[in-house]
């Protein structure tokens, strides 16, 4: 069985120049020729071939690709053996890059894909990153941190303004719940609590109610966020706290 250079090509992905220029260095003259003197290639070619193209994957240079594969000493068990060993070291060291890359894609901070013009768009003169480092260090090695990196990085100018839409909307309405005199542990109040919950569930990470406890607590202890509920109402984050507690215990949480 042979082949012609066309379909060695394609069999191989290489381009027939590539296989062209083998031939011309040495490297893989193949064993026939038809009526016509055009290349044909037979297995063991194809068995050559292959090696080339393990060793050139591998970063090595034609004129040593060409020494491995005629040294008279080696057999085609030795050569299997070093490519094995080769592939498997460059594996180890691929995994460690994207172990790298991934691990800085998860540092980034929110609005990872917005251009300095998008951000000031959506964001005002607050800055998205600004507190970065910190909520690095803070939350830096929990899978909810990792998560909510992971799905930040995917959104859009359109996103952000959407979520915070969503944001204006549920403090408009906690602050007329609170107008109304509604105590923190009364269903209203803990529904809205359960509506933040779900929130941040929907936009950044799996929120238990553990969890959403912790962020009530936070938001009064915490005075940038203290700030931030209290701009939305004078006592909305204290108010707020105690919903989520509430909210918590009611659902067992």
């Amino acid at each position: 069985m042979s082949y012609s250079v066309g379909e060695v090509a394609g069999f191989a992905g290489v381009t027939v120049r590539t296989l062209h220029h083998y031939d011309e260095i040495g490297l893989l003259v193949p064993s026939g020729r038809s009526h016509a003197g055009h290349r044909r290639y037979g297995d063991t070619d194809l068995d050559r071939l292959q090696q080339i193209l393990f060793y050139r994957e591998l970063g090595f240079p034609l004129d040593e690709v060409a020494a491995l594969l005629d040294d008279p000493e080696a057999d085609p068990r030795a050569h299997l053996r070093r490519q094995h060993e080769l592939l498997t070291a460059r594996i180890e060291k691929l995994q460690k890059m994207a172990a790298a890359v991934e691990h800085a894609m998860e540092a980034r901070t929110m609005g990872i894909n917005l251009t300095p013009e998008e951000k000031f768009e959506v964001f005002g003169d607050k800055d998205p990153e600004a507190h970065a480092e910190e909520a690095e260090q803070r939350w830096g090695g929990t899978e909810a941190y990792a998560e909510s990196q992971r799905r930040a990085a995917r959104y859009t100018k359109d996103d952000w303004k959407r979520m915070q839409a969503e944001v204006a909307s549920w403090g408009e309405r906690y602050d007329a719940l609170m107008e109304a005199g509604e105590p923190a542990a009364g269903g209203r109040a803990m529904d809205m609590a359960e509506e933040h919950r779900l929130h941040i569930t929907r936009w950044f990470y799996a929120c238990s109610y553990e969890t959403h406890r912790g962020l009530g607590e936070m938001y009064v202890a915490d005075e940038r966020f203290k700030e931030f509920y209290d701009s939305m109402r004078p006592g909305l984050a204290e108010h707020l706290k105690e919903a989520i507690a509430a909210n918590a215990t009611r659902h067992g949480g």
